[in-house]
């Protein structure tokens, strides 16, 4: 039998070069949403409600994964090496952002009532991300080792895969890794998009939601 040895530092930094950190993933996925909005901005006074009702959707799906994951994944690390502010900030910023998207859920693309929850929405994510890249993520890079931040970033794509696509206030925001939505509530809401089509519409038509 063919004996294994333990890898080495060296070894675990080359490693760990060749890998996507916790900060990598949590940006790329700053920058979809900021895509999906740039789009969104610039479908204002069109009459394409059917798409605007899809890439708010996307918005959400997106949104709520990231959101979850950070919980589960994230935030228990920051509380441990950080502190609780930091990771309480976050939970305030996600439990905002979270009942703006339960509210938005029930409303019609092109109401008055929705585009000022669209607005809300887009201002808390906004200023939740500039958070995020402006201090938590330069507290990582000073306290996490880069080990430690891909192990990190591991967990979350893991996690990410299994997390539900629709908001659930109630389930979450209790405290990092406390009460968050689990595997069945994500296979649940996925079945339900598989469904509906949520999400993967286009501009064709509009299923129930």
């Amino acid at each position: 039998m063919r004996q294994s040895y333990p890898f080495s530092a060296v070894e675990k930094k080359i490693m760990a070069d060749q890998q996507r950190d916790v900060i990598e993933i949590l940006t790329q996925d700053h920058r979809e949403v900021e895509r999906m909005f740039a789009e969104l901005e610039s479908l204002t006074g069109s009459d394409d409600r059917a798409r605007r009702q899809d890439v708010v959707d996307q918005v959400t799906i997106e949104w709520v994964q990231h959101l979850v994951t950070e919980e589960a994944e994230v935030y228990p690390a920051v509380r441990s090496k950080i502190g609780d502010a930091e990771a309480q900030r976050g939970l305030d910023a996600h439990a905002e952002a979270e009942d703006t998207m339960k509210r938005l859920e029930k409303l019609a693309a092109g109401t008055p009532q929705f585009d000022t929850e669209l607005a809300t929405l887009m201002r808390q994510i906004r200023e939740h991300v500039a958070d995020d890249e402006g201090r938590m993520f330069a507290d990582l890079r000073r306290i996490f080792s880069s080990e430690e931040l891909v192990e990190l970033g591991t967990k979350v794509e893991a996690a990410k895969k299994l997390a539900p696509t629709r908001p659930h206030p109630s389930a979450s925001h209790t405290g990092p890794g406390e009460k968050n939505p689990g595997p069945i509530t994500g296979l649940l809401d996925r079945m339900r998009d598989a469904v509906t089509g949520r999400g993967h519409r286009g501009a064709a038509g509009s299923p129930t939601r």
